[in-house]
């Protein structure tokens, strides 16, 4: 009697003497091994084999992430002498610290006026500063491409790429110099001014 599927393996059909030992072995084989046992008993059922699992494709490495630069550290030194210079010429730590709300505003304009003129001379005596663009504010101006975007900033509508065209609103300031007091090394930075005692 023909076989009514071929062999999977093969395409050709197994003959009635090779299913004899084909039988047989797998009669006995089923009392000794389970796995094969269920495997038979699915064929019997018509269940399919169960397919296997997909290999799950590995993702892309990720591209490096770009490495930001090192933060600076700046010493406090020098920011705490100039808030010592500010107060010992201009009064502005005392400005500052002062609650305005008692006062008129003609008593805190004729204040103000001693703090800017303090300002100002600590300023001039300490530091070189200079405008960073040279054209009169309210001017137009071209910005090339690549223009130091440290020295510049963009306001407004800020779209597209350089060359940029618009008007000056700021000149914007950069130090040229700082001419600050050496100190020496048992200076305390911290003590912006001292208390101050009357005998």
């Amino acid at each position: 009697m023909a076989d009514s599927k071929a062999n999977p393996e093969t395409g050709a059909k197994p003959s009635f003497l090779r299913r004899i030992p084909l039988a047989i072995g797998a009669f006995f084989r089923t009392f000794s091994d389970v796995d094969y046992a269920t495997h038979i008993d699915r064929l019997r059922q018509g269940a399919a084999q169960p397919e296997p699992e997909a290999a799950t494709p590995e993702p892309p490495p990720e591209p490096p992430k770009p490495v930001p630069p090192p933060l600076k550290e700046t010493p406090p030194e020098a920011a705490l002498q100039l808030l010592s210079l500010l107060q010992r010429d201009a009064r502005l730590i005392d400005f500052a610290m002062e609650d305005l709300k008692n006062y008129s505003d003609a008593e805190v304009g004729a204040a103000a006026r001693v703090v800017h003129e303090g300002c100002r001379k600590v300023l001039g005596e300490h530091f070189v500063i200079a405008p960073v663009r040279e054209e009169s504010e309210g001017s137009n101006i071209t910005l090339p491409e690549g223009f130091d975007a440290a020295m510049v900033r963009l306001t407004g509508n800020v779209v597209g790429s350089a060359p940029f065209r618009g008007t000056l609103t700021h000149r914007g300031w950069r130090a040229s110099d700082v001419k600050l007091p050496k100190l020496t090394g048992t200076h305390d930075a911290t003590v912006l001014t001292p208390a101050e005692v009357e005998l």
